[in-house]
C-alpha cells in the first residue's frame, strides 16, 4: 500500500503537470487567433484565383488555351506532400494526417513509384520510422509560414512536373474548421484542377485579356499552386494550435479530477493510518490494566 508520503509526492507531480497543460493551453488559444485570422483571410483569394483560371479556359476561343501544369498525362510516378508540425502535444493531429497518408502509400505502392515530401518533423519521423525514403523534408517551416517558403515548394514541384520526373502530385494536411474541428484534407496538386466556371457570370459579362488569354493563364497557373501550397499551410498551423488547445484542456481537466481522487484516497489513507494508531494506544492502555 502506498504511503502517505507516496500520495502527496503524487498529487504535487499531478498539480505541476496540471500547470504545464493549462500554460501550454493558453499559448495555443493566444496563436489559434492569429492564424485563424490568416486562414479566413486567405481563403477568399485563393478561392477567386481558381475561379478566374477556370473563367479564362471557358472563354478561350476554339480551345487553343492551355498551360503545362494542367496537362494530364498516363500516371506512373507520384510524389506526396504531407504537411504535419513540429512538435507533438496534439491530440491526434499529427497521426490522422499520418494515417491518411500511409493508407495511400499501402494501396498505391504497388501500382506506381511513389516519393514522399514532408513538411514538419513529425511526418518525416513517422514515414522514416516505417521503411519510407524521403525525398525531401523541410524542416523548421512550420515554426514561421511565410508565401516565399510555398512558394519555393510550389517552384520546386511544377519543375518536376514539368521535367517529367513525376506524373501527378498529392496532398495530405489538415483542414481548420474551428477551433474544436479539422478535418483531414486529401487532394491533387498537379495536374492542376481549377474550380468550375460560374455559368452565370459567363452569361452576363464578357472580358478583354490583355495581352491575351494565354498570357494571362501563364501567369495565373503557377501563382494558383503557390497559393494553393500556401494556403494549406496556414490550414494546417490554425488546426495544430486548435487541436493542441482542445488536447491541452482535456489534458488539464483530466489533471484536475486525478487530483481530486488522490486526495480523496489520501484523506482516506490518513484516516486509517490514525485509526489504527488509536486502536494500538487502546489496545496497549488495556493490556496494562
Amino acid at each position: 500500500m502506498a504511503s502517505l508520503r507516496d500520495i502527496r509526492k503524487r498529487i504535487k507531480s499531478v498539480k505541476s503537470t496540471r500547470q504545464i497543460t493549462r500554460a501550454v493551453k493558453m499559448v495555443a488559444a493566444a496563436k489559434l487567433r492569429r492564424a485563424q485570422d490568416a486562414i479566413i483571410a486567405a481563403r477568399p483569394y485563393a478561392s477567386t484565383l481558381d475561379k478566374m483560371i477556370a473563367e479564362v479556359m471557358s472563354r478561350a476561343e476554339g480551345g487553343n488555351v492551355a498551360h503545362p501544369l494542367l496537362a494530364r498525362r498516363e500516371v506512373k510516378k507520384i510524389e506526396v506532400l504531407v504537411l504535419t508540425s513540429d512538435r507533438g502535444l496534439a491530440g491526434g493531429f499529427n497521426s490522422n494526417v499520418n494515417r491518411r497518408a500511409l493508407k495511400f502509400l499501402t494501396e498505391s505502392g504497388s501500382k506506381y513509384e511513389v516519393t514522399i515530401t514532408t513538411i514538419g518533423r513529425k511526418g518525416g519521423d513517422f514515414f522514416r520510422a516505417r521503411g519510407f525514403k524521403m525525398r525531401k523534408d523541410y524542416p523548421g517551416m512550420m515554426n514561421k509560414v511565410t508565401y516565399q517558403g510555398a512558394a519555393d515548394v510550389a517552384d520546386e514541384l511544377a519543375n518536376r512536373f514539368l521535367k517529367g520526373e513525376i506524373d501527378a502530385v498529392y496532398l495530405a494536411n489538415n483542414e481548420f474548421v474551428s477551433a474544436i474541428s479539422q478535418r483531414i484534407n486529401f487532394s491533387q496538386l498537379l495536374p492542376f484542377e481549377a474550380a468550375a466556371p460560374s455559368a452565370a457570370g459567363a452569361a452576363k459579362t464578357d472580358y478583354i485579356y490583355e495581352p491575351n488569354p494565354q498570357a494571362v493563364l501563364d501567369q495565373l497557373v503557377p501563382q494558383a499552386l503557390k497559393i494553393k501550397i500556401f494556403r494549406a499551410l496556414l490550414d494546417s498551423v490554425a488546426s495544430e494550435h486548435g487541436a493542441r488547445m482542445t488536447a491541452m484542456e482535456n489534458a488539464t481537466k483530466n489533471a484536475g479530477e486525478m487530483i481530486g481522487k488522490l486526495t480523496l484516497f489520501y484523506n482516506r489513507t490518513r484516516q486509517a493510518a490514525i485509526t489504527k494508531e488509536l486502536m494500538e494506544i487502546v489496545s496497549g492502555a488495556e493490556a496494562l490494566k
